[in-house]
């Protein structure tokens, strides 16, 4: 690396000048932690300090040793993010401290996807004790993740067909006769725009790629709501859903962030008069009714083979 294209004389910010002794205390304190058996290393002998020296991180990182010198001294540099994360992984770090190197560099934290992270017992009996509230656990491309016995009542053709179990595929691609939503035309904009928001943050991502382009080959409405660019925030919603054996349910759904899941959130839908609360509780009394009163040829990808 070109001392000449990674030193800057100029601060980034007011706030830069702290941050950068912030990085500096960070980088020391992890550095020590590290021993050279950690990396591979020949432990070698009169260490006067423990851990790693710093010519050793900055050959690991692949960085010149005066940069990282720099850098470990609160030097005002700038790092891209390709270093400092070859830094993070040679100095072992986790997740968190991944994401406060970051912060203390100035630049935005690498995101890590829900379905890429291990769920721990007690969020599914968070789920649970929360029934008979519909509940569920979806990341930011609407895939569900966890759910309890009360959503699966309410959307059993999402959960137990053999299509995609995603709430915006179903809603985007279901027909109107066995579409879950009865107010869809407010809610499907709304949908793809807060998906549009999420997708901001993995643009370019093979697995955020092919599902933006399977819905845009498997629902028009999909293609001309995603053309218009509109980006949305999570917020409580009004929603109207249809079940074949008991009609309409009116429910409020508010979305809660996961601690500790990247980009998860937990979906509870509260009824919104008594009529919906005794549906849901009759359809969690009665499991395995059909979700439509016809049936349609087997469709690929739907989960309308019934």
């Amino acid at each position: 690396m070109s001392l000449t294209d990674a030193a800057s004389k100029t601060p980034r910010s007011t706030s830069a000048a702290p941050r950068r002794t912030e990085l500096a205390a960070f980088l020391k304190a992890r550095r020590a932690r590290v021993t050279p058996e950690d990396v591979g290393m020949p432990p070698g002998l009169r260490r006067r300090t423990p851990g790693l020296r710093r010519e050793e991180v900055a050959q690991l990182a692949g960085v010149g040793v005066t940069w990282y010198t720099w850098l470990e001294q609160g030097r005002p540099i700038n790092a891209s993010e390709q270093v400092i994360t070859s830094i993070a992984r040679t100095l072992k770090l986790g997740a968190v401290e991944m994401a406060h190197l970051f912060r203390l560099a100035g630049l935005e934290p690498l995101q890590q996807s829900a379905d890429e992270c291990p769920f721990v017992p007690e969020l599914q009996g968070v789920l649970d004790a929360l029934s008979p509230l519909p509940t569920a656990v979806s990341n930011s491309r609407y895939d569900i993740l966890r759910w309890n016995s009360a959503y699966e009542a309410l959307f059993p053709g999402l959960l137990l067909g053999p299509g995609r179990r995603n709430s915006l595929w179903a809603t985007a691609t279901f027909p109107e006769c066995c579409n879950a939503f009865v107010n869809r035309d407010q809610e499907l904009p709304r949908m793809i725009a807060v998906l549009r928001a999420g997708y901001g943050r993995h643009v370019g991502e093979p697995y955020w790629e092919d599902f933006i382009r399977d819905l845009l080959a498997a629902s028009p409405d999909f293609a001309r709501l995603w053309a218009q660019q509109d980006v949305a925030a999570f917020s409580i919603r009004q929603k109207v859903f249809r079940h074949a054996a008991v009609g309409e349910m009116r429910l409020s759904a508010a979305n809660f962030g996961v601690t500790g899941v990247p980009e998860a959130r937990m979906v509870v839908y509260t009824p919104m008069d008594e009529e919906s609360r005794e549906r849901i509780a009759w359809l969690m009394a009665n499991p395995g009714l059909p979700v439509v009163d016809h049936v349609h040829p087997p469709t690929a990808g739907t989960g309308l083979s019934r």
